[in-house]
């Protein structure tokens, strides 16, 4: 599944910007898409995952193999696909962009 996910991202990865720029509300967002989110990060699950929230919903975020690059309580928007498989929504991290403007660019690895 995970090999999937990284060729669909590959595929997806010349996107245009326009669609980048489109933000999604959490309780929009539909599986199999590329899309960017923003919201608060509320909890860091893992070293490579957080949970994003907004007032419409919440999704989990993979940064992984990286760090996550920000802390509980700050506002980032992000980048990525949403996967298509069963389970709880994840949300593959490409880019995720901090609120003072910086960009944090993943390269995702699916081993």
């Amino acid at each position: 599944m995970k090999t999937f996910v990284a060729l669909i991202m590959l595929t997806l990865f010349s996107i245009s910007p326009a669609i980048a720029d489109q933000i999604t509300p959490l309780g929009d967002v539909k599986r199999g898409s590329m899309i960017t989110v923003q919201g608060n990060v509320e909890k860091i699950l893992d070293t490579d995952e957080f949970r994003l929230v907004d007032q419409t919903g919440s999704i989990r975020v993979y940064v992984g193999p990286n760090w996550v690059p920000a802390q509980v309580g700050e506002t980032v928007s992000v980048f990525g696909y949403v996967d298509d498989g069963i389970g709880p929504m994840e949300l593959y991290a490409q880019k995720l962009t901090k609120a003072d403007g910086s960009v944090v660019q993943f390269d995702l690895r699916y081993d």
